[in-house]
C-alpha cells in the first residue's frame, strides 16, 4: 500500500510538472522586430483591418473619437464578461510598450509582465500577421491622442480568474497555418490575410467548440452570438449568395443587396473596413467566394 502511494505521489508530480511547462507563457523573439522600420501610414491600414477601434474606443465612439482608444468596450460570453483595456499611448495604456511587448500580446497572448492574456483578444488570429505588419501598427499606435481612462477589471469567476489555464486552452485551440491553404489568385491570398488574421473575421462568424476554441471544420458557416441574444450569419459561399461586387460594397457603405443595412456590431466593422481601400475589400470579397464547399 505505501509502494503504491509512493507511485501515486510521484506520478502527480510528474502529472503538475508536466501541466506548468505545457502552460507556462510562452512570448516572442523581440529578434524579429529589431531590424524593422515602421511605418505610420501603413500602420493606420493594420490598425482598420485588425478592427482595433472596435473594441478599444470607447463605445459610442464616433469620427475622430474612435482614435482614442481609452477602452471599455464590454464582450459578454459564456465565460464571463471582458472588458476591452485602454492601449492608447499613455501610461494608462500601453504608452511604455515596446513593440516587442505588443508582439507578445498580439502574436502569443502574454502580456510583458508574462501573463496569459485571455482570448477575448483575438491572438488566434493575429499570429499570422506579419512582423513588418506589427511594426507599422506600433509606430501608428504611437501618434494617437493619449487618454488618462484606467482600464476596467474583466468580469469573470473561477476558474477562468486562474490565468495558468489559459496555456492549456492555447496548447488546444492555437491554429497552426491557415484555413484556406491554397487562394486560387493573388487577390484571394490577400483576402486571406485580411480575413484570417487581421480581420479575425472567424472569431465571430465561426461556430465555438465546448472550450471556447473556433471549430474550424464548420468555418464561416454562422454562430451563435455570444450575449446569447440571436446567431451571427454565416458568410461561407453556401449561405451567402451575394456577388463579390455585393459584398465589397456592403464592407464600404454597409448597405446590402436587399436594400438592408448593416446593424448590431457590423455597424462598427463597416466603419473600419470604409477605411480599406477598393482592392482591399475586393480581396476580402474574392477570399470569401473562394471558400470550398459553395
Amino acid at each position: 500500500m505505501a509502494k503504491l502511494l509512493r507511485y501515486m505521489v510521484v506520478l502527480a508530480l510528474l502529472g503538475g510538472a508536466a501541466f506548468w511547462w505545457l502552460t507556462r507563457p510562452v512570448g516572442v523573439d523581440a529578434a524579429r522586430f529589431a531590424d524593422l522600420t515602421g511605418d505610420a501610414t501603413r500602420g493606420e491600414t493594420v490598425f482598420w483591418a485588425g478592427g482595433c477601434a472596435s473594441c478599444h474606443a470607447a463605445p459610442e465612439a464616433t469620427d475622430e473619437a474612435r482614435l482614442v482608444l481609452s477602452g471599455g468596450y464590454r464582450m459578454v460570453s459564456p465565460f464571463g464578461t471582458f472588458l476591452a483595456p485602454n492601449i492608447s499611448p499613455s501610461p494608462q495604456g500601453i504608452g511604455g510598450w515596446s513593440t516587442a511587448d505588443l508582439a507578445g500580446a498580439l502574436l502569443a497572448g502574454v502580456s510583458p509582465e508574462g501573463q496569459h492574456l485571455y482570448p477575448a483578444l483575438p491572438y488566434a488570429a493575429y499570429r499570422n500577421m506579419t512582423a513588418q505588419d506589427l511594426v507599422d501598427l506600433k509606430t501608428f499606435l504611437d501618434t494617437l491622442p493619449p487618454s488618462d481612462v484606467a482600464s476596467l477589471p474583466h468580469e469573470v469567476g473561477f476558474p477562468f480568474t486562474l490565468r495558468r489555464g489559459i496555456g492549456l486552452w492555447k496548447w488546444l485551440n492555437l491554429p497552426e497555418g491557415w484555413v484556406m491553404g491554397d487562394p486560387p489568385s493573388p487577390e484571394a491570398e490577400r483576402g486571406r490575410y485580411l480575413v484570417e488574421a487581421l480581420g479575425h473575421c472567424g472569431e465571430c462568424h465561426t461556430p465555438r467548440n465546448i472550450t471556447g476554441g473556433l471549430d474550424r471544420g464548420r468555418w464561416m458557416q454562422g454562430a451563435p452570438n455570444p450575449s446569447g441574444k440571436g446567431k451571427i450569419p454565416a458568410i461561407h459561399p453556401a449561405e451567402l449568395t451575394w456577388s463579390a461586387t455585393d459584398i465589397a460594397y456592403y464592407l464600404e457603405t454597409g448597405f446590402t443587396p436587399e436594400f438592408d443595412s448593416a446593424g448590431g456590431s457590423m455597424t462598427s466593422v463597416v466603419r473600419n473596413m470604409a477605411h480599406l481601400t477598393p482592392e482591399d475589400r475586393g480581396a476580402i470579397a474574392a477570399y470569401l467566394k473562394a471558400l470550398p464547399g459553395g
